[in-house]
């Protein structure tokens, strides 16, 4: 049992609507309950006879969105299956695995009239109220291979005989292909058996004949008809056989399961495996329960197993109209009571939220007045404080300007005299080394200057001599001369008739 489903109900009931069986399992035991009633710690699960509903494969373009896909569906069912628009219907799906298809998705569809549904299980809500899930009998087989039952997973046939019913179903890898409801229910098998005996035989007696005669016992009338009737039904199966393995692209049947509601003496299985030449077994398995029991039909025990899988492991095809109302805090109502009931203890909490808000607000305002009132003296001494060293700052301010001044007067001075010490005798020695240049060459000097600029410092030599050769070879001579320590520079040299000399200003500029 899944592990929801363990911890939510305490047991599982299966339900027979045809027959009006209920069957609940008690630790490994299956018990048949005459008197059923509802109970919401019990899980409820049924089933649909093939007959009930119908089953066919679609095609759905892998282009279409998965929002959309259930209307495609719904869409196409109803104009493949030419279905009624008046009436409605329950329409559940699963969708085969198809690697080899990259364009198309693959359904099974399972359709039954809503009316017919709530036909077969008038009778049983009445004593039930709910049903959790309504499955299509074939799909319970799924069990067998999830709970390794079965193990092998190769293309089986699965036949089986109900008092009201009888079904062919294929599983192929363990998955569902195909089923179909054919003619031949214990009662039809009963209504036949007459025609070919030729006289009307009590059913009670039919079956008693079914439970405890065997082939090789019964009486030769009898025998004869049976095995007619028997290989009629093989036959049939045997078309279905052929019709499915052509449509569905099978090339063998492996095996056959064959089993009826009711423990019929005559083994089918055998005769089964001696006419059609496939392996065929007794539809009889152990579902681990302590009491299986014959008389118990085998679809209930499949029921309880298809229950207690893992919800992941179970086909989702749940054609139920009578889900268990969700728990009260979900329903509509329980919301609304619980609205309501909130609605009353906000109403209540209201006021007295306010009053502990204002209680504390209060409590909140004199610990926030205490504290103003401590930092209001903090900030008193610190302004005063302040204003303490801002007077101390003025004070200490003015005496700084004041040694500034004096260290500037003091700076001032040395700056003078270095001036007067430095360059003083510089001037002079250059005015030394220029002057005996000038000897060299007979030029004279009528005058000098000296100024400063703001890059330069230099000197004017007013020069003469009565060659004006004798000024420009100067010129070169100290230009070469002192080649890095001054630069030398004149506008033009002039001759002066009254004096009959000529005149130069160099400007001797020291780098």
């Amino acid at each position: 049992m899944d592990d929801k489903l363990k911890t939510t109900y305490s047991n599982i009931v299966s339900i027979n609507p045809y027959s009006d069986l209920y069957f609940k399992s008690t630790s490994n035991f299956l018990i048949q309950i005459n008197s059923p009633s509802y109970n919401k710690e019990s899980f409820y699960i049924s089933y649909l006879n093939t007959k009930s509903f119908i089953t066919a494969k679609i095609d759905i373009s892998k282009n279409i969105l998965e929002e959309d896909l259930e209307d495609t569906i719904i869409s196409k069912i109803y104009d493949e299956l030419a279905l009624d628009q008046t009436i409605i219907y329950q329409i559940n799906f699963i969708e085969l695995a198809n690697e080899n298809d990259d364009k198309n998705r693959y359904f099974h569809i399972f359709v039954i009239d809503s009316s017919i549904l709530d036909e077969i299980y008038k009778s049983t809500i009445k004593k039930i109220k709910y049903i959790d899930v309504i499955i299509p009998s074939p799909l319970l087989l799924k069990s067998l291979y999830v709970k390794n039952i079965i193990k092998s997973s190769g293309v089986h046939c699965f036949i089986y005989f109900q008092e009201s019913e009888a079904f062919v179903t294929i599983y192929d890898k363990k998955e569902f292909v195909y089923t179909k409801s054919i003619n031949y229910s214990i009662t039809d098998i009963y209504e036949r058996f007459c025609e070919l005996y030729g006289e009307k035989v009590n059913y009670d007696d039919f079956k008693d004949f079914l439970l405890t005669e065997d082939l090789k016992s019964t009486k030769s009338d009898y025998k004869k008809n049976i095995i007619k009737l028997y290989k009629e039904i093989l036959v049939n199966i045997n078309e279905i056989l052929t019709y499915v393995k052509r449509a569905y692209e099978i090339e063998t049947i492996e095996h056959l399961y064959i089993g009826t509601q009711i423990p019929i003496k005559i083994k089918l299985n055998e005769i089964a495996e001696f006419e059609m030449d496939i392996e065929c077994s007794d539809f009889s398995f152990d579902y681990g329960f302590d009491n299986n029991q014959n008389d118990v039909s085998q679809l209930h025990y499949l029921m309880h197993i298809y229950a207690s899988l893992d919800s992941n492991e179970r086909y989702d095809c749940n054609f139920t109209t009578f889900p268990r109302p969700p728990k009260f805090i979900k329903r509509d109502s329980g919301k609304f009571l619980l609205f309501i009931f909130i609605s009353f203890i906000i109403a209540a909490i209201y006021p007295i939220f306010y009053l502990g808000l204002s209680y504390s607000k209060v409590f909140e305002y004199n610990l926030l007045e205490s504290e103003y009132t401590k930092l209001h003296i903090k900030k008193n001494d610190i302004e005063i404080a302040i204003k303490a060293k801002e007077s101390n700052k003025n004070i200490i301010y003015h005496l700084l300007k004041k040694e500034e001044d004096n260290y500037n007067d003091k700076k001032n001075t040395l700056i003078k005299i270095e001036e007067i010490k430095v360059n003083y005798p510089m001037k002079a020695k250059i005015l030394s080394v220029l002057v005996e240049d000038l000897g060299k060459f007979n030029v004279n000097l009528e005058s000098l200057s000296y100024a400063e600029d703001e890059k330069n410092k230099y000197f004017i030599f007013n020069l003469v001599s009565l060659n004006n050769k004798n000024i420009t070879n100067l010129i070169k001579y100290i230009t070469k001369k002192y080649n890095g320590k001054y630069d030398f520079s004149t506008q033009n040299i002039v001759y002066k008739d009254n004096y009959g000399k000529y005149f130069s200003d160099l400007k001797v500029t020291i780098l």
